[in-house]
């Protein structure tokens, strides 16, 4: 079987345990765009097991992964997963597999939620709200979520890459806290406001 066929983003929804979930949207859309979640083997295979358990057998679906794995830019993400991981609100499995998928998915040209295979941003909110509480309410100025994972790095290591004193009066604002709307890669979206 085509590994593109088996990993697509509705595929893996088809097979899911709960597809209305944005935990397995979040799993399927990083695995359906970047073939891994940043996870060893036994990991993933919890991930499948535990989330996707319907249709496609692991042997087939691992090999796909493996075959379509990008080289792995680990030096890009390991800062992201790190801070994801500092500020989980639980040491639950799903918690660390979803700042794996995260960190991962950092890697990608759109949004954070659509680079996810998440319908819109509300949907990336909420599972930042749940599992990483502390970091969330940190956004206080409702920053694009991966601007503000990066703002939040430099800041940690007292570098400051800031154009002006405060964003407020910064002629890049709409970058970083502008309108989230349009297609994403993977699936059709909307924006919409941070609850």
């Amino acid at each position: 079987m085509n590994a593109t066929c088996v990993l697509t983003h509705d595929r893996l929804l088809a097979q899911a345990r709960d597809p209305s979930s944005n935990l397995t949207h979040a799993f399927a859309g990083v695995l359906a765009r970047f073939r891994t979640l940043g996870l060893d083997r036994d990991q993933l295979i919890r991930v499948l097991e535990r989330y996707f358990p319907g249709g496609t057998s692991l042997a087939e679906v691992l090999p796909a992964i493996e075959a379509g794995c990008p080289a792995f830019r680990a030096d890009e993400i390991s800062d992201v997963l790190e801070l994801l991981l500092s500020y989980r609100a639980d040491d639950s499995e799903e918690t660390v597999w979803l700042a794996h998928a995260m960190a991962t998915a950092c890697l990608g040209d759109n949004h954070l939620w659509q680079d996810m295979g998440l319908s819109h941003r509300d949907a990336l909110s909420d599972l930042l709200r749940r599992h990483f509480t502390a970091l969330y309410d940190k956004n206080t100025g409702n920053m694009k979520w991966k601007k503000f994972f990066y703002k939040h790095l430099c800041e940690r290591a007292e570098v400051n890459l800031c154009r002006a004193p405060s964003c407020q009066v910064c002629i890049d604002y709409a970058k970083c806290f502008g309108s989230e709307d349009g297609v994403g890669d993977i699936i059709s979206t909307t924006s919409r406001e941070r609850t």
